[in-house]
């Protein structure tokens, strides 16, 4: 049997996850992707299929204040924007879907950005 790539193993816990949590209208997903350089965080409803809000840190409203930013700050900045425009939209509360990362670094600070931001998760 092969090894699995820490990319392989990421998206079998995430798909066990996902078994359990789904996003509704009411109570959508927030759901969080971290690649080497960049963070994407995308409120979704699953029963329709639709993104009803999104942010990232390639997002041009971010990209000059990110540029002397660490990573982590990043993240930061972008759970508050990611937040902000769920609110926008009337979203309050959400399910917290992390995607198979572990609740430390920039996945905790964009929790804790989007919580500051306004969503209760």
């Amino acid at each position: 049997m092969a090894k699995k790539t820490r990319s392989e193993a990421r998206i079998r816990r995430h798909q066990r996850v996902r078994k359990y949590l789904s996003g509704t209208m009411e109570r959508p997903r927030l759901s969080v992707f971290r690649s080497l350089a960049e963070i994407y965080a995308q409120v979704i409803d699953d029963q329709a299929g639709n993104t009803l809000a999104a942010a990232s840190s390639i997002d041009h409203q971010l990209r000059e204040k990110l540029q002397s930013m660490t990573k982590t700050e990043q993240a930061r900045l972008v759970g508050k924007l990611v937040a902000e425009r769920a609110v926008d939209k009337g979203i309050k509360q959400v399910v917290f879907d992390r995607g198979g990362f572990a609740y430390i670094g920039r996945i905790k600070a964009l929790a804790e950005g989007a919580r500051e931001g306004g969503l209760e998760f």
